[in-house]
This record gives structure tokens, sequence and C-alpha cells, in this order.
């Protein structure tokens, strides 16, 4: 698998640009006129809380407390980085409050805690526990994790859930349970050797045992060596909860006949000899981060037969935090619990074992560019499989009502689970299989405007993220300039750098152009103008000629002046079948909205066409298109003579029998709303649509640019489609990002021989 690479220059641009950090607040009522103020505010919120006063339960109705998830540190043990402090936390609690949306659609808030004192500590979690419906902890050192978890779940009547801990534990008991059942062993009967007695590690065999694991044959190391009775060097109370009677002290000695490793300590602390020296079948979770005890490689040279886990997404069967806690969470929140117990995380694990065991769906293939199938590389479900948001909550929920901690125990599993089905963000796993397949291709992508900053790093990240490599057109000087000045001088010597002055085939792309155009008024010496000063029309003939897989240009030039240079080189007007179709990413939902580029004002046929081109490129994101033609009519009133083409497309597609959902013409509130369209109970659409044709291209352009600057819509191209080769069109205000998003579209588009 390509590995990707984060540069620092990246890591601090994503957290940096368009707004500093990673989230930012959004009201959930309208704050427009004064009697909104009036409700939201004084006098009107004096009604809810009274209510609460008299009902403290009633907070979880008319508050979002039910929803709302503290993440807290103290910052004493950062990711692999040791004690950072609190302030140099907050990146990462960031992140897992992001994560915490992203996943669950949970809301969440970082807090952090500038403060080592474990009683200052719960002190300060304590006194806000009214404002949350539960406490994530995160990256505190141990033993201070144990004694601070411990104290505030005595003392809160929310989940207080430290996931350093638990969350590892979840997921590495969820992949043991299938490793064992692909080797045919017990957990009862397994010799277990863990490696690293902190917060995780100590964590793992706690809810192991409790699963069934006997504990004279879980052995326990720290880097003193096996943890046993008697034993007083480096010993704490936690520790010693663990110490086994043995005469085996050191690691090597504890592998020998050992049927399970777990590592949650340090690379390179196991050795090939080790496991050679394990029992058969042997299964190594080799979780340090970044970089494991062991390597697959390593292990698989010297253990053909042994199951392999570690904590990297870049290697088969990743133990994830984030298929455990945003959805235990979820669960707790949902039956209002006053605890997250044993039993709610033996049900996680259980659960996300079974749905590895399953028939993985195709969305989750395309998302990974790859069919997986429960095996020896597939353990542990992906942490982008669409089912997890509705198989893990419930088994959850189940548990903590059987166990009795829950206050609101849901009556309707069934209800429930359609209701979780709903949460899934679409526009996620439809980006990551784009971004999948974009790396899997490994497309030679032709950047044609080398000389704009923008492009320049676009180019960079493409290729140090492992999508293939970057052609950039452009003179070497400037370039060179222009990357030490975006602080990234190193890159002069990654970036193959392009142009007139140094191809070999200039004279072979100015032959080519000159048989289309010399009709067309060009002599040859514009044709030598067009090749060699050109950039858009150089690039293109690049791409002709098969010097690159595809193409990304627009960011320093209006579409219309692109479009008309890439035509001297490629058919893309509207007799040819060329179609731009932009990708509208806004809450959740994706709509396509065609044609935004080259159809200038389209009849019955061309708008057909559009359907067509916009139906695929749905199919090419892992959707399934249903397309409406919009207009200011629906279904035929108000009449309008400007409406009749509208009308009459989908006639179009009657005849040609398309092979896709369609319906038209309709406003645009009833292509997208259902309960808009049950009052038209004959159309045709199954659901909103996600493909919307417009009359004519000004239409198109104005609602794609309105949804980008009034709600903050991410946009996706044009993307040109009808084209036989990847060509993509950034706009002139897209950021470095928005071009490496037509660079990875571009790429997903390359076909490669099987």
């Amino acid at each position: 698998m390509t590995r990707s690479r984060v540069t620092p220059e990246e890591a601090l641009a994503f957290h940096r640009e368009p707004h500093p950090g990673k989230w930012e607040v959004q009201p959930t009522k309208p704050m427009t006129t004064q009697r909104d103020l009036s409700l939201a505010y004084s006098p009107g919120v004096a009604i809810p809380c009274l209510a609460i006063r008299d009902d403290p339960g009633a907070a979880y109705d008319l508050t979002n407390k039910g929803n709302l998830v503290a993440v807290i540190s103290n910052g004493t043990a950062v990711l692999g980085l040791g004690n950072l402090g609190a302030l140099a936390s907050k990146p990462v609690m960031e992140g897992k409050s992001v994560l915490f949306k992203r996943f669950a659609d949970i809301n969440s808030i970082d807090l952090e805690l500038d403060t080592e004192d474990v009683d200052a500590f719960c002190n300060a979690v304590r006194l806000l526990g009214p404002s949350f419906g539960g406490i994530n902890l995160e990256d505190i050192k141990a033993p201070e994790c144990f004694v601070i978890e411990s104290r505030l779940k005595e003392e809160m009547d929310i989940p207080v859930f430290h996931d350093d801990q638990h969350g590892t534990a979840v997921i590495c008991a969820a992949g043991l349970l299938n490793a064992l059942h692909l080797t045919g062993k017990r957990l009862a009967d397994c010799r277990i050797v863990l490696n690293g007695a902190g917060a995780a590690g100590i964590a793992c065999i706690e809810l192991l045992k409790s699963m069934g694991a006997r504990p004279e044959n879980c052995l326990v190391c720290d880097t003193k060596g096996v943890i046993y009775q008697g034993r007083t060097d480096g010993m704490n109370q936690w520790k010693s909860g663990h110490a086994v009677k043995t005469d085996l002290r050191t690691l090597e000695d504890a592998m020998r006949g050992a049927d399970v490793f777990l590592g949650v300590s340090a690379k390179g602390a196991v050795t090939p000899g080790m496991v050679a020296s394990m029992a058969r079948d042997p299964v190594i979770f080799a979780m340090a981060n970044p970089d494991p005890e062991i390597t697959p490689e390593e292990a698989h040279a010297v253990r053909p037969d042994a199951i392999v886990a570690t904590g990297r997404s870049d290697y088969p069967n990743q133990v994830n935090n984030v298929l455990g806690f945003p959805y235990l969470f979820r669960g707790a929140l949902d039956i209002r619990a006053r605890a997250i117990n044993d039993a709610m995380k033996i049900a996680c694990a259980e659960a996300l074992a079974a749905l590895a065991r399953e028939e993985v769906p195709d969305e989750v293939a395309l998302a990974y560019g790859k069919k997986l199938a429960f095996g020896r590389d597939y353990i542990i479900p992906t942490p982008f499989d669409p089912r997890l948001i509705h198989r893990i909550p419930p088994a959850v929920a189940a548990a903590g009502m059987r166990t009795g901690v829950a206050r609101k125990p849901i009556p309707d599993a069934e209800a429930y689970a359609a209701q979780l089905r709903s949460r899934m963000d679409p526009t996620a796993s439809v980006l990551r299989g784009i971004h999948a397949r974009a790396r899997a291709s490994q497309a030679t992508m032709i950047f044609a405007e080398g000389d704009d900053p923008r492009v320049l790093r676009a180019a960079v990240n493409y290729q140090r993220g492992g999508y293939g490599r970057a052609l950039v057109v452009g003179r070497s000087g400037d370039i060179r300039d222009k990357l030490t000045a975006e602080g990234l001088p190193e890159a002069v010597d990654e970036l193959e750098i392009v142009n007139a002055a140094n191809t070999p085939h200039l004279e072979t792309y100015k032959t080519f152009l000159y048989g289309r155009l010399q009709r067309r008024g060009f002599d040859r010496e514009d044709i030598h103008r067009l090749a060699a000063r050109d950039r858009h029309v150089f690039a293109a003939l690049m791409l002709a000629h098969g010097h690159g897989d595809g193409m990304i240009t627009g960011a320093t030039r209006k579409s219309a002046h692109v479009i008309d240079q890439i035509g001297h080189v490629f058919d893309v007007d509207p007799a040819s079948g060329a179609v731009g179709i932009t990708a509208v990413l806004h809450r959740g939902r994706i709509v396509l909205i065609g044609d935004t580029l080259v159809q200038e004002w389209p009849m019955e046929r061309d708008l057909a066409l559009i359907a067509r081109r916009g139906a695929q490129v749905a199919r090419d994101l892992g959707l399934t298109p249903r397309v409406a033609f919009l207009s200011f009519s629906t279904f035929g009133h108000p009449v309008s003579e400007r409406a009749t083409k509208m009308h009459l497309a989908p006639r179009v597609l009657d005849e040609e029998g398309a092979d896709f959902e369609y319906e038209g013409e309709m406003t645009v509130d009833v292509a997208l709303n259902p309960k808009a369209q049950e009052a038209y109970p004959f159309q045709r659409l199954t659901g909103p649509a996600n493909v919307l044709v417009m009359p004519a291209r000004h239409s198109a352009s104005i609602s794609v640019k309105l949804m980008q600057e009034m709600a903050g819509a991410t946009v996706i191209g044009p993307i040109l489609a009808g084209v036989d080769r990847p060509i993509q069109l950034c706009s002139t205000v897209s950021t470095a990002s928005d071009v490496l998003n037509m660079a990875v579209m571009a790429a997903a588009q390359v076909e490669r021989p099987a």
C-alpha cells in the first residue's frame, strides 16, 4: 500500500486555514428577529429554567446536554509526545471533538485544564457536570489517570470514560475475538502476554479477564520485565493487581509458547526470535504508535501463520479507537446512562467483532479501493463502514439497559436503529472513495499553472500524499522562488518541472495541433505561440499524447477562457457531448449540478445528455443517481414557454430507456425535500434528488456560487464529463486544498488495466 506522509507545512496550514482550529459553534434555532431573541434569551428562557428546576431530567429535552460530551485533558501524555502541557494538547482535543461529530453526530467541546494536581483536576471536572451528558478523558498520564477516572466515576452521575484506556481495550478485544475465531482457540485457554503496563495496557488485560481470560494465563510486562508476585521494583497498585506466580522474568521468556501478544509499548520491543518462539497461529497486536513493536512484514517473515494487527492505517487490521468511543457514547447518551460499564464495553467489542464477520458492503470496498472479506487481514471493521452507526450503539444501549444504568430506556430497538442510520453523513464516504481510488490509480497529474503558489502547494501535497506523480508546467526559476517563499524549498527537487524549453516533444505537439487547427484560420506561427507559450494548451497537448494521466487548470484564468484554450486540443464543445458537473457538499448532503460549464442554453435533448452525464458522475462517486429537471414550475404549473424544455427532457430519457431515476420539471424544494414530494404521489423519485439539471448555464453557475458564498458549501468542480481524458477545472478563488481535491478527482477517473 502506498503510504502518504504529512509534512509540517501541510499540518500547520490545515490547522490555520481558512480559520484557526477545527470547529466552530452554530446555533440550531433562528436568531434573526426580536421575537427569536426573546424566546432564546430573556424573557422566554425563564420558562425552561423553571421547568428544569422542577424536573432536572428536563435538561435533556430542553438543552443540548443530552448530546454534548466534554473532551478533557491536562496534556500530560499527549499522543506519543509526552507531557506537553494543557495548551499544547488543544489540537489533539479539538481533533477528538470533531471525531465525535463526524462519526456519531455528537456535539463536543474540548477543555484543557492547566493542572497536574489530581484533586484540582477532579474538582474542576466534577463542577462542570451539569453542562454535559458525558466526559471523555484524554491524554492523561498513568498512574494519575486511574485515580482521576475512578474518582470521577464515583462523584458524577454521567458517563466518565478514559479513552486511552478503554477505547484501545474495546477495539483490541474485538479484534482478538475474531483472531481466535479464525485460529480455533478459546480465550480461556490462551496464554496472553501484554507488554506495556500503562493506562491502555492495564485496561486491555482487565477487559479480557472480564471476558473470560484466566488470570494465571495472563503475563504483564513493563520495561523491567515480567510483573510477578513478590516483585518490588517499579511497582504500583495497578500493576500489582496483575502480578502472577511465575519464574519467568523477561519478555523473551514470556513469549515462548504464548498464543497472544498485546503491545502498547515501544518500537522494536519484539524481535523476530520472540515471534518465532510463540505457539501455533500466534496473534500479535503490536499497537505502539507511530511505529509498532514489530512490523507485520517482520512477523510474517518468521511466522507466516501469524495474525498481526497494529495501530497503523497503512497496515491491515488497524486497532483504531474511532471504532469505539463515538458509538459507546452514542449508545450511552441515547439511554441517558449514568455510566459506561464493562457490560457496555463488552457489548461494543462483540458487536464490532460480529460486524467484521459479515459480508462487507460495496461502499466500503469503494472507499478503500479493494474488496474486503473476513479473514486474517480483516478482523476489525474499517472506521468508514457506514453500518457502525446503526449497529454498535444499539448493542451498547441494550447492555446499558440490561445492567440498570439507563435513565431513559429505548422502547423500540428497530426504530432506534433506523434513526441512527439517518445520522450517517454520506459525503464523507463519497470523498473517502475518491481518495482511495486516486491512490490506487497512482496517476501522473499535470498541473498547468505552475506559476501560482496554490497550485504548487497542491502539487507538492498530491505527490507527498501518495496519489502519484506531479508534473508542473512552468519555468524552473519561477517555481523555485515561489516554493521557497511558501516555505517549501526542498520540494523543488521533488517535483518534475516541464515546459516548452525542456520537453523533447514540442515538434510532435505542434504537428498534432496544426492538424487540428489548420482549417480554423491558424497558421504555423499561431500554432507555435499556442504550443510553446500558452500553459493551458501545452498541458493539454501533454495529456493528449499520454505524457500525463490527468490535468488540473483554471486557478488563474476564467473557466470560459480555459475551455477555449483546451478546446484547441480536445473536443469540449456542446456538439461533442462535453458537460460540466459541479459537486456541492453541505451539511452531510451532496448534490451534483449541471451544466455549469459548457452548455449555454440547452434544449431538451441537451438536457437529457446533461442528465446522463450527471448520473454517471454520481455513480462514479458511489451514489445511486436520482435526477431532477429543475424549473420555477412543477409539473406544468405555472405554464411558461421557458419551462417547456424542462417538461420535455424526461420524455427524451423515456425514449432512450435511461437506467436511472429521473423526474421533472419541478422546483428545487420538490426535488430535495421529501415532504414537498409527498404532494405529488405520482412522481417517480424514491428520495431527494442528488443530480440537479438546470435550465441554463447561468442558472447552474449562480446556484453553485450562491451555495458556496451564502451557505459555506464545499464545491468540487466543475467536473468535465464527456471528454476522453480526465481534465478538471478549478475556480480562480480556489484554495490549495481545493486544487488538490480536483487533482484527486481527476486521478480517481484514471482507469488502470486490471
